[in-house]
């Protein structure tokens, strides 16, 4: 079954096609083929979404969908996971309205950030995130309910802008030292690996990179301003 998945997943680089079919018929689909709860599945439609933003679903962005999923499912990983994604990726409108409200409906509002750095990792596996790619991340991430602040966060962590470490820590540059502690202390307890335990292994390790990112920023933020 592992060896039949990967021959799957690999072989999807060559069948990203347009397909004449609706958002509610693709919505239907997803609701037969799954409960509207399954986790996995709304998932596997997100990365679709952000796979296909700049029109062509990478290889490197495959590869990194599946070892997360691999990681997180073990042997629960199966090709009708893949078919899913496969059927999503085929699909030129994926109802991110209904799937994002599913979401928000099961899951806390950390756990969604954390799923918000997961889709900046896909977008980023190929080395470039496209300006594309980051609409359809912050149209994901209205819909979740994700602030403006936690958004802008989670992308200059790896798009770097101007003022980049600011952003990461969530201020802006002309916040007073004690507000710049204090937003690291908020960011710093939310990122802590033990806090999204029950999620997996992957969102820890993710969680801990994400931490460790933060760490870097108010570091930098500090050696620029001469904090102690």
């Amino acid at each position: 079954m592992g060896y039949v998945a990967g021959t799957f997943i690999e072989g999807m680089v060559n069948v990203f096609t347009t397909q004449q079919e609706s958002p509610e018929a693709s919505y239907d689909y997803y609701r037969r083929t799954n409960s509207t709860d399954d986790y996995t599945y709304m998932l596997m439609a997100l990365s679709a979404a952000v796979m296909r933003a700049d029109g062509n679903a990478m290889k490197s962005e495959l590869n990194y969908v599946k070892a997360f999923f691999k990681r997180n499912l073990g042997n629960r990983f199966q090709v009708n996971h893949l078919q899913m994604l496969k059927h999503f990726l085929n699909t030129p409108g994926i109802p991110l309205d209904k799937i994002c409200t599913s979401i928000r409906v099961v899951t806390k509002l950390a756990d969604r950030v954390l799923l918000l750095h997961y889709l900046f990792g896909i977008a980023a596996a190929n080395g470039r995130v496209s300006p594309s790619e980051i609409d359809v991340i912050q149209k994901i991430s209205n819909l979740l309910g994700i602030s403006s602040t936690d958004f802008q966060s989670a992308k200059n962590m790896v798009v770097r802008e101007t003022d980049s470490d600011y952003k990461v820590i969530g201020v802006e540059k002309s916040a007073t030292n004690e507000e710049i502690k204090k937003a690291y202390r908020e960011l710093a307890l939310r990122y802590h690996p033990d806090r999204v335990a029950h999620l997996g292994e992957e969102y820890q390790k993710g969680a801990k990179e994400q931490f460790q990112k933060i760490q870097e920023a108010y570091e930098n933020i500090k050696k620029q301003r001469g904090m102690t």
